[in-house]
């Protein structure tokens, strides 16, 4: 199994677990689907045990629906305004910068050409997209975004490529 863990904040971002390919060569696209994840209590793990003749009281099941990918990974919504974004994502791809200067220098060409390409599909759709940091809520960190393809029903996201580390279990 491999981890995408985001270069700044170190958190863990998405695995090799779901359907994956690279856009624009900037971005990794992930399809996710909507999921109910159960937050119930399981009795028999704190010894309860209920008898046949007891009437049982019926506790309310919660639980967290949402994209599969937001859930596992712990994602945390946050919110931009364009010109918000366009101040973060200057940033942001100043730190990516450095970071392949100082370790992967044959990406720096690639990821200066396909900027332009990303930020246009991010901006001319800018209204659709939700915005997701990692579980640390760490806004220096990558800030991914998530929309529905056109059957309204099916999430994706993009997370950018080389703003990710690569751990391998």
């Amino acid at each position: 199994m491999i981890i995408y863990k985001d270069i700044v904040s170190g958190d863990e971002m998405f695995s090799d677990a779901y359907k994956m390919k690279v856009l624009d060569d900037y971005f990794y696209e992930l399809e996710g689907k909507i999921t109910t994840e159960k937050g119930g209590i399981d009795e028999s793990a704190i010894g309860g045990n209920a008898s046949a003749e007891d009437a049982v009281e019926g506790l309310e099941e919660s639980g967290t629906t949402g994209c599969n990918i937001v859930i596992a990974q712990r994602l945390q919504e946050t919110q931009f305004t364009k010109a918000q974004y366009k101040v973060y994502i200057k940033d942001y791809s100043k730190k990516v910068l450095e970071y392949l200067t100082k370790n992967k220098p044959e990406r720096v060409d690639g990821f200066k050409a396909a900027s332009a390409a990303g930020m246009k599909r991010v901006m001319g759709n800018f209204k659709n997209w939700q915005f997701f940091t990692g579980e640390k809520m760490d806004q220096d960190g990558m800030v991914a975004l998530m929309d529905y393809r056109e059957d309204g029903k099916t999430p994706y996201m993009l997370f950018f490529k080389d703003g990710l580390e690569e751990e391998k279990f």
